[in-house]
Formats: C-alpha cells, sequence, structure tokens
C-alpha cells in the first residue's frame, strides 16, 4: 500500500495538470484526459485493422514480446554455459574474459547501425541487439559469482574424482542459478530499452514501431497508455522471476534457516 501512494500521487498530480491544460485549450495534446485516451486505445485494442486486418494493440505486444523473450533467451543461455566456464576454468577465463569485458563496456547503440548492415533489418538484428546490449554483463556476472564460490567445495570435488565437467554442473551450476534469475531481473531494464530501439528505427510492428509512429502526430493519448502497457509488462516480468527463486530456491533468499 505504501509502494502505491507516490503511483497514485502523480496520477492525481497528472490529472490536476491535464484538466489545468484543457480548461485553458480543450484542443490540447501534450496532456490527454482519460477519457481521450481510452476512446484512442479501444480502436487499436478492440477493432481490427482496415489493411491488415490485425488489433494492432495485440500485434504490437506479441511482436515486442517475442523478441524480447527470444533475445533473454538467448543471453541467459550464453550466460550460464560461457559464464560456468569463466567461472571455473581458468585458461578459459585468462583466454576470454577480456573479450567479453570490452564487449560489455561498449555501448550497444552504437552497433546498432553495425547490427542493421550485417544482419539486415529484419528480426535477427533486433534481437541481436538485445543479446549484443545483455549477454556480456549477464556473463561477466555469472561468471564472477562463480569464481568467488568457496575454493574448499571444488577442491573435495575434485578430490573425489570430479572432472571439471562434474564440477560445473554438480557444484558451480546449482548455486548459480539463482543469480542467474537475478542477472536475468537486471537485464530486462535495459533490454526492454534496447528493444524500442531497435523497433523505432527498423520495424512495422511492435510497441517501441508505435510509439514513434504516432510520436509525429504528437499522438499522446496513444504514447502514454503504451508507455504504461510497457511498464506493467516490464513489472509483471520481475515479479514472476522474483517469485520463481524464491519457489525453486527458497535457500538462497534465506529462507527455511
Amino acid at each position: 500500500m505504501l509502494g502505491a501512494l507516490p503511483i497514485l500521487l502523480l496520477v492525481v498530480v497528472y490529472l490536476l495538470l491535464a484538466v489545468s491544460r484543457h480548461a485553458e485549450n480543450p484542443a490540447d495534446k501534450i496532456l490527454p484526459l482519460p477519457g481521450a485516451m481510452a476512446e484512442s486505445m479501444y480502436g487499436l485494442i478492440f477493432q481490427p485493422d482496415q489493411l491488415s486486418g490485425q488489433l494492432i494493440f495485440w500485434a504490437d505486444t506479441l511482436a515486442s514480446l517475442q523478441r524480447l523473450g527470444l533475445g533473454v533467451g538467448i543471453s541467459t543461455l550464453a550466460a550460464i554455459t560461457i559464464g560456468l566456464a569463466l567461472g571455473i576454468l581458468p585458461p578459459i577465463r585468462a583466454t576470454f574474459g577480456p573479450l567479453v569485458t570490452g564487449i560489455a563496456v561498449i555501448p550497444p547503440i552504437a552497433l546498432l547501425p553495425i547490427l542493421f548492415i550485417a544482419l539486415g533489418l529484419g528480426e535477427t538484428a533486433k534481437v541481436g541487439l538485445i543479446v549484443v546490449g545483455i549477454a556480456p554483463v549477464m556473463i561477466r556476472d555469472i561468471a564472477a559469482h562463480v569464481g568467488e564460490l568457496p575454493r574448499e567445495q571444488i577442491i573435495k570435488a575434485q578430490t573425489l574424482g570430479a572432472s571439471s565437467w562434474q564440477v560445473m554442473i554438480r557444484v558451480a551450476l546449482p548455486q548459480a542459478m539463482p543469480r542467474l534469475i537475478h542477472a536475468m531481473r537486471m537485464a530486462l531494464g535495459p533490454a526492454w530499452v534496447f528493444l524500442i530501439s531497435a523497433e523505432a528505427i527498423a520495424s512495422d510492428v511492435g510497441l517501441g514501431y508505435r510509439i514513434f509512429l504516432v510520436r509525429r502526430y504528437l499522438a499522446m493519448d496513444v504514447i502514454l497508455p503504451y508507455v504504461a502497457w510497457i511498464a506493467l509488462l516490464a513489472i509483471t516480468m520481475d515479479m514472476i522471476l522474483s517469485f520463481a527463486s524464491r519457489r525453486l530456491f527458497p535457500w538462497a533468499h534465506g529462507v527455511g534457516h
């Protein structure tokens, strides 16, 4: 309830400002009233587009979620596989650690033109931007976490005859899973930024595409609901990941001790 108070305060302030602006100028587009936003969104949500026959709002949402899911999924797979190898195997860490660090510090948006030139303007470039943007950071996080595991655990496993592969799977992987979910939660924000950026530059469907398409008309009655929807999707994803982590790995959250 306390967490909802700032949000309610922002809504009240917005409504007061919107009412004040519309009292001076009924045609104001900068701060639309809730009725105008509801009317615009009703058409996008429930009325098929005359050209494509699609429900635009849901088509945009599905396209963006597919791109985001692919990007985060590939990045997560790379983080757990490469991160484990970097954290457990010193030769791998010495060879590829500087490369991962170098890629991680490059602003991904700067690579966007390169990705579009190399991969075209299709889905591959959009997903690729998300992967380039979040995978190196996730890999570094997992590698650092695995590297900080008690050395005694690894020595004991090796003493019992475990190979490097078994150490990664049986010792490091179970302890890295909660950290992996945490890394996914931290990567969701940047992933949305890279997705919206890619859709704004080269796309014909998607939440980011729609926002940048209607901005030329100052259609804040569409932009604001879309931004609120993106925020709601992001919060929902974060809550699901947090719940999954506590449910699957209670020991990592101090539950049961």
